[in-house]
């Protein structure tokens, strides 16, 4: 479960990283705090999630081009240290008592930018790390600490919230990056695997597409990805406005909320590390519980009913996102990776900025429950499509039948060509 810790280089990753996931669970949480403590509106919270995730649908791709020709260290120096001056200023300004709707909006789009880049760096950078042998353990632990800072961030900031205020959130997150920063600089540049750099030249953002377009492996999960990040993630919205609207918790009962899914999504990355394969039969059917599963959160009558039922949403949630960025990566050709992650957290994450103001609208309009029942259904709706769609593309055909007589219902091989043969292996 634990073997890519054994690597001296990732092991330092991995240390930096929990402590500057953990500021930035913090941030997250004081940020949209923040934003429903001067506004009073849901529809804010998603403008907030929106604006930082809106860099990611327009420049993502562009991000995923710049990774392919720089050397991943030196990038990520770079924007891990832009992201804690972001969170610094945030700081002052909280703590100096001049914030602003505005400042929060501007934060969290300069951490946007920021992100474009970051992101599929640092997604390429683990098979630089560890090598294709660990890369399935590491991207498996990599979600396992950013999710278990979940279970730390939210309380702290809780505490620190309601004791001290939201700047004291603000400030940890700002210094929280020195860890990663001094991670990356401690790395022996002679352990790693490096990938040989794209050279400069023009048409590279279209030869990624096309890349992703022909591998119909690679490009159905991240539809999939894409629905579910849109319509299915914007938890911020959600849980803000049942501790605030239906169950009057504040922002202790928020910060529960996020803390119980954070157990459950670190018990699905663990299990994902343990399983050691991504099989898209796999990401299916997680997608398909997680829908469920939000919709009868969503229809929950008590508070503690809700809140036991973010454990198996945030089980099923991080398996979809563990299975499916597994399974693209390592399908895709080491050259590529940087646009085909890139493309893959454009859709996950850039989706957001389309659908948490929606979600939020539909959550000031109609009520949390219906808010929230609602991206629940589309996420449930699409990992069925997706399916019948990979099962068809893929050669399959729907057995139904018996067996010592049991019900069995599931997809066999029909005759398959190469690149059929490829997506049945992957299924």
């Amino acid at each position: 479960m634990f073997s890519s810790l054994r690597i001296r280089n990732y092991r330092l990753f991995f240390l930096g990283q929990v402590v500057s996931n953990t500021g930035t669970w913090m941030q997250r949480i004081a940020q949209d705090w923040l934003v429903l403590s001067l506004t009073g509106s849901s529809a804010a919270v998603g403008i907030t999630t929106a604006l930082q995730f809106l860099p990611m649908l327009l420049f993502g791709l562009y991000g995923g081009v710049l990774v392919d020709r720089l050397p991943k260290r030196p990038t990520l120096l770079a924007t891990q240290t832009a992201m804690g001056v972001t969170g610094l200023a945030l700081a002052f300004l909280t703590l100096s008592g001049h914030v602003q709707v505005w400042h929060v909006y501007l934060a969290a789009f300069a951490v946007g930018l920021a992100t474009v880049v970051d992101n599929p760096a640092r997604q390429s950078f683990v098979s630089e790390m560890v090598g294709p042998g660990q890369l399935q353990n590491a991207v498996s632990l990599n979600s396992a600490n950013f999710q278990s800072a979940r279970l730390v961030g939210p309380a702290v900031a809780g505490v620190l919230i309601t004791g001290v205020g939201t700047g004291w959130a603000f400030l940890f997150n700002g210094l929280s990056f020195v860890a990663p920063i001094v991670g990356l600089l401690l790395m022996r540049a002679r352990d790693l695997h490096p990938v040989e750099r794209a050279p400069r030249g023009k048409g590279q953002l279209r030869e990624g597409l096309h890349y992703v377009a022909g591998h119909p492996e690679l490009i159905w999960p991240i539809v999939l990805v894409g629905f579910i990040g849109t319509f299915g993630f914007n938890f911020p919205v959600w849980l803000s406005a049942y501790a605030d609207d239906i169950f009057h918790a504040g922002a202790g009962g928020y910060s529960l909320f996020n803390t119980l899914m954070a157990v459950g999504s670190v018990a699905g990355a663990l299990l994902a590390a343990r399983r050691g394969t991504a099989r898209l039969r796999i990401l299916i059917a997680a997608a398909m519980a997680f829908g469920i599963l939000e919709v009868a959160a969503a229809l929950a009558p008590s508070f503690w009913l809700f809140a036991l039922l973010m454990v198996p949403i945030g089980i099923f949630g991080l398996t979809v996102n563990v299975t499916a960025n597994t399974a693209v990566q390592m399908g895709t050709d080491p050259a590529m990776r940087g646009r085909v992650m890139a493309l893959f957290m454009m859709v996950f994450m850039g989706g957001t900025p389309l659908g948490a103001p929606l979600v939020g609208w539909v959550t000031d309009a109609y009520g949390a429950r219906v808010g929230f029942a609602l991206g629940g259904l589309v996420s449930a709706v699409a990992a069925t499509t997706v399916g019948l769609v990979l099962a068809r593309v893929g050669g399959l055909r729907l057995s139904v039948g018996w067996h010592r007589g049991h019900p069995q219902v599931g997809f066999v091989p029909r005759e398959a060509g190469e690149q059929q043969e490829r997506l049945v292996t992957a299924v």
